[in-house]
Parts: C-alpha cells; sequence; structure tokens
C-alpha cells in the first residue's frame, strides 16, 4: 500500500511541474557557467560515423535506412533504438571526427532534436532518457558548440538548461527508482561541468549516495536484479567517478568502493560468452561497452558466490548463473521474471543453455509470456510460473511472489548450488528443489530436481525445460541425446525419471539476433515423481 499511495503523489506531483503554466519557469545553468565537460570512457567507432551520415543508424543492434531524412522524423516501432537514439550515446563516435562536415553533422542532428523534441514530451524527456542525454551532451559539449554560430550555440544551452531543470524537479518524483537515481547521477554531472559548481557537488552526490543506498543491495546488485539497469548505472556512476577526480577527489573514495562492489556484482550474473545472463528483463546487451565499463576496474567473481538472490558456480571453463526467484520489492519488479531455479550454462565462449529473453520486437503483445516460467530453463507445474505477472489493476505488470520466500545455498567447495521454492506448496501441494553441480573441471553439470511431497493430495504435471543456444543441433541417440554446437563442441545429454521431448524455443543473441532455438522438455506427474535427474557432459572423443 505504501508503494502504490507513494506512486500515486509522485505522478500527481509531475503532471502538476510539467504542466504548461509551470514549465515556463523552467531555467537553469547558462553557457557562461558550463565551463568544463566529462570524459568518456565507452569506445568510439570510425565506421558509425560513415554510415549515421549515409543514413543508416546502427543502434542497439538494429540497422535503420532512413534514405537521408531524419532519424527523428523516422517511425520506428523498436523501443531500444528509439532509446538510444534519443539518449544520444552515439555522440561518442564523433569525438574523434576528422573533418568539420562530420562535426557540423552531429552538431545538426543536434539541432534537428531540439527543432522536433525540444517541447516536452513525456515520451522524449522521461527522467532516464533526460538525464543520459545531458550527460551525453556533457561528455561531447566541443562537438555540439565548436564551430557553432551564436544562435546555434544559444538553441543547444537554453535546451540543455532546460533538462538540466526538468531533472531537478521531476527526479525526485520519478515512480521508477533507477531513473530517479540516474537524474541524480546527471546533476552530479551537470555540478562537475559548472564554474562554480563546487558548492552544489557535496549535496547532491549525498543524495546519490542515499538513493543508492535504497537501491543497491548488500551484494552490489541494483534491487530489480537486472542485469540491464546494473550495467547503464554502472556506465554514468563511473563518468561520474573519473569527474571526481579532477580535483574532487576527497568525494570520491565511497564511490571506488561502491563501483568495485557493482562490478563484481555485474560479474557474478555473467557467463563465459562475456554476456549477463537472461534474466528479469536482461536480453541482448552492446557487447562494446560491457568490455568498456569492465575496464573501469579489477573486481571480478571468479569463484561459486551469491549476489542478489542468484547463485554462480564457477569450474575451468565452466560458469552456471542460477537465479533462486527472489522477486524484487513492487518499486522495482515492473520488468522482473518469473524464473525461480532456472540457470544458465557457458563452457568457454560458447553457450549451452540459457533462457528466452525478454519479448522482441514485433512480439510486444507476448511480453507477459516471456516473463513466465516456460520461457526459462527452469521446472514449472501446469504451465504455471512460481511467480505471478499482474494482470490488472493498481499492480497491473508487476510481478509479485507467490508462496514463503526462495531458499538457497552456494557450496563452494562441491561447486555446487541447492535452490528450493515453495511456490508451488499451496497449489500443487509440492516444494520443488534444484541441486546444480559442475564436475570434472567444469566438463560436465549435474542437475537434480526434487519435488518434496506436502501433503497427501498431489496434483500437477511438472515441466523441467532446457532452452537450447542457437544453431545447436539436437541428434537423438537412443538413451541419450548428442547436441553439437556452432563452435563444434558436442554435448551428450542424459536423463532418468521423466520422459523427454524436444520443441521450439526462441533466444535473443548478440550476434544473430532473434532466432528459433530448441529445447528439452522433461515430463513428470508430480504424484508419481520423487526426483528426476539429468547430465550435460562435454565428448572429447
Amino acid at each position: 500500500m505504501r508503494f502504490l499511495a507513494r506512486r500515486t503523489l509522485q505522478s500527481a506531483a509531475d503532471h502538476i511541474v510539467t504542466n504548461p503554466v509551470a514549465r515556463w519557469t523552467w531555467t537553469g545553468p547558462s553557457n557562461d557557467e558550463l565551463v568544463g565537460s566529462l570524459s568518456e570512457f565507452r569506445p568510439s567507432d570510425r565506421e558509425t560515423v560513415l554510415e549515421m551520415m549515409q543514413g543508416r543508424y546502427l543502434l542497439a543492434s538494429r540497422l535503420i535506412d532512413t534514405h537521408g531524412i531524419s532519424p527523428f522524423s523516422v517511425d520506428v516501432a523498436h523501443d531500444d533504438w528509439f532509446d538510444d537514439l534519443h539518449a544520444f550515446a552515439w555522440l561518442r563516435h564523433f569525438r574523434d571526427a576528422r573533418s568539420a562536415e562530420e562535426r557540423r553533422f552531429a552538431r545538426t542532428l543536434t539541432l534537428d532534436w531540439i527543432g522536433r523534441e525540444g517541447a516536452f514530451s513525456r515520451e522524449t524527456w522521461s527522467p532516464s532518457l533526460c538525464a543520459r542525454r545531458v550527460l551525453n551532451w556533457l561528455r561531447h559539449y566541443n562537438i555540439l558548440f565548436d564551430g557553432a554560430s551564436p544562435e546555434q550555440t544559444a538553441t543547444i544551452i537554453r535546451s540543455l538548461s532546460t533538462q538540466i531543470q526538468s531533472l531537478k524537479l521531476r527526479g525526485p518524483l520519478a515512480t521508477d527508482p533507477a531513473d530517479g537515481l540516474l537524474a541524480a547521477i546527471a546533476l552530479v554531472g551537470v555540478s562537475l561541468c559548472m564554474d562554480h559548481g563546487e558548492n552544489e557537488i557535496d549535496s547532491r552526490l549525498a543524495k546519490v549516495h542515499r538513493l543508492v543506498a535504497q537501491q543497491i543491495d548488500e551484494d552490489g546488485l541494483h534491487r530489480s536484479r537486472s542485469a540491464k539497469v546494473q550495467l547503464q548505472l554502472l556506465v554514468e556512476l563511473t563518468t561520474v567517478r573519473i569527474g571526481l577526480r579532477g580535483g574532487h577527489e576527497q568525494y570520491g573514495s565511497e564511490f571506488a568502493e561502491l563501483l568495485e562492489r557493482m562490478h563484481r556484482a555485474l560479474d557474478a550474473v555473467s557467463l563465459g560468452t562475456g554476456e549477463p545472463a537472461y534474466f528479469n528483463g536482461t536480453g541482448q546487451l552492446p557487447h562494446d561497452i560491457i568490455v568498456s565499463v569492465q575496464a573501469q576496474s579489477p573486481a571480478r567473481a571468479r569463484a561459486t558466490c551469491r549476489a542478489g538472490g542468484y547463485g554462480r558456480l564457477v569450474l575451468g571453463p565452466s560458469i552456471v548463473v542460477a537465479d533462486s526467484g527472489l522477486v524484487p520489492e513492487p518499486a522495482f519488479s515492473a520488468n522482473a521474471h518469473a524464473s525461480a531455479l532456472a540457470f544458465e550454462f557457458s563452457h568457454g565462449r560458447d553457450l549451452v543453455v540459457g533462457n528466452c529473453g525478454p519479448a522482441p520486437i514485433g512480439l510486444e503483445a507476448s511480453a507477459a509470456l516471456f516473463r513466465q516460467g516456460i520461457a526459462h530453463s527452469a521446472p514449472t507445474i501446469n504451465a504455471l510460473s512460481a511467480a505471478q505477472v499482474v494482470a490488472r489493476g493498481p499492480l497491473a505488470g508487476r510481478l509479485v511472489p507467490i508462496g514463503d520466500a526462495p531458499e538457497f545455498t552456494a557450496d563452494d567447495a562441491e561447486h555446487s548450488l541447492l535452490l528450493r521454492t515453495h511456490a508451488y506448496e499451496d497449489r500443487f501441494g509440492v516444494t520443488i528443489e534444484r541441486r546444480l553441480t559442475l564436475l570434472a573441471e567444469g566438463k560436465t553439470l549435474v542437475g537434480q530436481d526434487r519435488l518434496v511431497h506436502k501433503r497427501n493430495n498431489i496434483t500437477g504435471a511438472c515441466a523441467i525445460r532446457f532452452h537450447l543456444a542457437h544453431q545447436t543441433e539436437v541428434v537423438d541417440a537412443g538413451d541419450h541425446l548428442q547436441l553439437r554446437l556452432p563452435s563444434g563442441q558436442v554435448w551428450t545429454f542424459l536423463w532418468e525419471g521423466a520422459e523427454l521431448r524436444i520443441e521450439d524455443s526462441v533466444r535473443q543473441s548478440a550476434y544473430f539476433g532473434f532466432h528459433r532455438t530448441r529445447q528439452l522438455v522433461l515430463d513428470v506427474l508430480a504424484a508419481d515423481a520423487s526426483e528426476v535427474s539429468w547430465i550435460f557432459t562435454l565428448d572429447e572423443g
């Protein structure tokens, strides 16, 4: 109830401060006050500049050819592409511009955005988008202003000032906690670029630390339990940390400790493929950004560990990331998935078993389906999930828990995880336990799924799913399956205690986009089963 009341009040207040009568008062720092720029640590790509100047925009792994017209005038049904375009992260590719024409092109796009979107819009002025856009304009201040006419300079400064003021007013009213944190981070970045910003740094940093304490758990993971949100925050916090080194080191020690914890947490939910596992709204993330963020800290989760409700096994070149099914609080669960006992498994750079990830572009109507247990490598009963995505009412779209909280333990010595969900006790009379163990230097993954009966009347059919990596060829060898990966590796899959079937599946891929894959499904009646065992083992013959 507190969450609903707070959200209602924040939403009402936001509508008041964004009313046209109030918006005319939005003013911020002038051009004279902004005297510096923020550092950019993310990589640039010369080819991206040339492609954009030809009207081809590769954003969020989606290439859109605008045929020479403004990308801001194109109606593209791709949320991530739209987000990347309006956040202006692409400005970094122009930092090594070789000609005045290339810098002018970037400035022209910026002025075009101001002409089309300079007036307040809830879609393009959301606190998250606005915060990242302000930070990107401040990172590349010289690109926007070098060579600009006085009129162009004044236009950009007016827009930047208005956006900064909107963050001051709307950041505290953001209904998404991560949006509020991004707004607070952006305002610290503004202070670092102002002539007299020293007076505001202390109070603005204090606010960031206060929000971080509320949103980052003791393991260093954002409470949404999303690696996508974690990476986004790390990018912006790292920018502030670098800015604090330039004459503001007295503020930086706490940031250093925070960022190390966040880096270790991100690593704890990442695989040998270099990508975070597909849990809680995390799907395809830009590999170059992941690498550039990782390069900012030596902090790594190198052994079996726990972080934010996830367990990680590491043995040899193999990594397993598994989810206990911990459901975030309502404020953080808008994009959370029902992924209790699900796991992803990589060996070296190869993904062996994964999850489907969030719904791709074109399947937005099925977004709730991709958040269900059946879209994960996990057991479900009667195709029902271990948590509920609320369909209607004030909590519509939020994930809410069912039953008692999940339990899990990690045993470093045995290279094993034990996860337990109570979500099926009241509905079907069983608790499901999953034990995952890596053996033989990571060449074998053993799974044991126990259905512990909690009453006499046991009902339901249990399906244990394994969503395979893209382009995996499944060969039926009678009493076992052979899984041929695109790299040439062959894995043997054995099972007992259930019937096997093979079905189609889907998965996002950083390299192949969204494609059809295959899934293995083990079926058993809950009343008939006590344990289902299965093994993935590398065929070295």
